[in-house]
């Protein structure tokens, strides 16, 4: 249990290390740069990737796109918690479960119980419920959180993926789909010095080195967590979502002050309930 509460710790301080960052006039691509350097030594570290065997076996057409989207849904991710907070774009990362959920049903037709419609019902709501903002600030703000949900499934779809590849470890799928991101971001950072002569800063590089450790922190947890509950994942997936949005909210309201309406509640409640519905999905056998 201590890892699966470690992982959701991790989870939520890179969004409060995003919310503090705005106080500093940081630059969030060098701080996402930053991060995936700090990201891939640690994996480099703790895992000891085999490279030697990348070569036709491993599979670019999946890793490329992940090391593309990755660093980009990072980047709205930070837009989104500046935009709309940490307690709503938390909550949309989370709710972003039933997109692969989804493609499972329609693309690789496993079957749907009655359970896993039940919460497809209340998840829709319940994340136009946590969006509802007051109508004179609206703003289109809504966009954020919604690329971070459709971002972070996209790549929970692309990940499951790369696991059915079992002649290499998942672990040294990491380490290159981080290599990719990190190739990407240090171009984007290279092309803000050069052409918009943003100057690189220590600040970036401290929040940057924060976010990585944590970013990494919540993979590393959340893997053990899961070597650690083997008879029952369900634990650890339900655990870890229900986990971020429920602590993600505590802190957003109370550190942060961020203010929610009734809906936004309603809403926050629903996705509890939708989540709760989906890990028992896994475990009931209904038709």
């Amino acid at each position: 249990m201590l890892f699966l509460i470690l992982s959701i710790i991790c989870s939520v301080t890179v969004g409060v290390l995003f919310k503090f960052a705005r106080r500093y006039s940081v630059s969030p691509i060098q701080i996402v740069a930053w991060n995936y350097v700090f990201a891939l030594v640690l994996c480099y570290f703790f895992f000891s990737p085999d490279l030697t065997n990348l070569g036709t076996s491993a599979p670019w057409a999946i890793y490329i796109p992940i090391g593309i989207l990755l660093p980009s849904i990072f980047l709205f991710l930070a837009a989104s918690i500046k935009q709309v907070g940490i307690v709503k774009t938390d909550a949309a990362q989370r709710l972003s479960l039933f997109i692969p959920i989804l493609a499972a049903w329609l693309l690789f037709n496993e079957d749907f119980n009655i359970l896993k419609i039940t919460a497809f019902l209340i998840g829709f709501p319940a994340l136009l419920l946590i969006l509802a903002k007051p109508s004179e600030k609206t703003e289109n703000k809504w966009i954020y959180p919604a690329v971070v949900l459709l971002g972070f499934g996209i790549i929970d779809i692309l990940f499951k993926q790369i696991a059915l590849y079992t002649s290499l470890p998942y672990t040294t799928s990491l380490f290159v789909v981080f290599g990719i991101a990190l190739s990407i971001m240090i171009g984007t950072v290279l092309y803000h010095v050069i052409v918009t002569k943003t100057p690189l800063q220590l600040k970036n590089i401290i929040f940057g080195g924060l976010v990585g450790v944590f970013n990494f922190g919540n993979i590393l947890f959340y893997l053990k967590a899961h070597k650690a509950f083997a008879e029952n994942p369900s634990t650890v997936f339900a655990g870890m979502n229900m986990g971020v949005i429920v602590i993600g909210s505590l802190v957003g309201i109370f550190v942060f002050k961020e203010k929610l309406t009734k809906m936004n509640y309603a809403g926050l409640f629903l996705a509890l309930i939708a989540i709760v519905l989906i890990v028992l999905s896994q475990t009931v056998k209904l038709q």
